[in-house]
């Protein structure tokens, strides 16, 4: 069952998603054990809110349930240079999206000079980047160069010479770039991680699979467009950046089987319901299909498929807590989120769960 917002989504503001956060409970480092984080349960039949462990979450799974997992792999996206020719004019950059091999949509700082033809230097030499547009939001498009007999794709590059572009809100060193992965990841690609499916560990997802619930991978590459403010006071005035996903034809026939036999469609993370959403026709059944979406779920937006969700605890005032809200209610949502403050949850994407069915 899901309740529909009594305030119109025309009436939503933005600041109607602004909550109090200390500073503190902004998780800066991974739970020792993935599954020992904390999970809250949020359940929309009886309107009831608790507290258990991420490893309880098998619990709440039925036999007959699909979950849908993302499995987009994040890639070592931030990369140091300096500008050919000038040793002392240091940039930083962050690759988005990838536009074919090796042309990717980039994020450079500083951008002012990065004009047509600008060139920068990586890695002592090892990668060489041209600006060849210029696109949305100022971002840089640049054609990369490195030897190709020594290196079969750029990712070889990017996993020799970049960081994993952790968010701005983790100030502490990762140590082990493994934890900023799924365990599932697989199809090399996101600017950031799908932070629902940290939690899994290969270990739960077998007692997962041995209660009898089928587990579909579907691929969005998550990009920084899902992570930017919400700069309109009115948030049906927003507008996301696309994002490209992709739906397997034998996850899409999982999904629709077990749907057809009452199971429920539980969505890892914000990112997989997303692209359900994406993909779904009016009936709720699931095509195999790829593309770009754009699409923002916000309250009052009608879920044609999904029926559960498992998802973090979300920045104030964002897209991701948006849909959430979109999901359940926006005060019970709020109230929930009031709750995890008073109760010490950690925040973030390293921080502890949610599950609302």
């Amino acid at each position: 069952m899901i309740i529909i917002n009594e305030k119109k989504a025309t009436d939503l503001k933005t600041s109607d998603f602004l909550y109090e956060l200390p500073q503190e409970l902004i998780a800066q480092h991974p739970a020792e054990q993935r599954d020992h984080s904390r999970l809250m349960v949020l359940d929309r039949k009886n309107d009831s809110l608790s507290h258990r462990h991420f490893y309880d979450i098998v619990d709440y799974l039925n036999p007959e349930d699909v979950l849908v997992i993302n499995d987009s792999k994040v890639i070592p996206a931030r990369i140091y240079g300096h500008v050919e020719g000038r040793e002392e004019a240091t940039l930083e950059l962050l690759l988005l999206r990838q536009r074919d091999l090796d042309t990717w949509e980039t994020l450079v700082k500083p951008g002012k000079r990065a004009r047509v033809g600008f060139r920068a230097v990586f890695g002592d030499g090892i990668l060489m980047g041209e600006v060849v547009d210029i696109v949305e939001e100022g971002n840089r498009l640049i054609r990369f160069e490195y030897d190709k007999t020594k290196y079969a794709n750029i990712y070889e590059v990017l996993n020799l010479i970049g960081m994993m572009p952790l968010p701005p809100y983790i100030t502490e060193r990762l140590e082990d770039r493994s934890r900023y992965q799924t365990v599932y990841a697989r199809e090399e690609g996101s600017a950031a991680a799908p932070t629902a499916g940290l939690h899994f560990t290969p270990e739960l997802l077998d007692r997962i699979r041995a209660k009898g619930v089928a587990i579909a991978p579907v691929m969005l590459h998550v990009g920084l467009g899902t992570f930017r403010p919400v700069k309109a006071e009115r948030i049906d005035e927003h507008v996301m950046h696309s994002e490209y996903f992709s739906i397997p034809r034998e996850s899409a026939d999982l999904i629709n089987e077990r749907k057809a036999k009452g199971g429920r469609l539980i969505c890892v993370g914000t990112t997989s319901c997303r692209t359900i959403e994406s993909a779904a026709e009016e009936n709720g059944k699931i095509p195999a299909l790829s593309g770009d979406t754009g699409i923002f779920i916000y309250p009052g937006y009608r879920f044609k498929a999904v029926d559960a969700l498992i998802t973090n605890f979300h920045l104030p005032e964002s897209t991701l807590l948006m849909l959430v809200s979109a999901f359940y209610n926006r005060d019970r949502v709020m109230e929930a989120y009031e709750t995890a403050v008073r109760e010490r949850y950690r925040f973030f994407s390293f921080g502890d769960a949610m599950l609302i069915c």
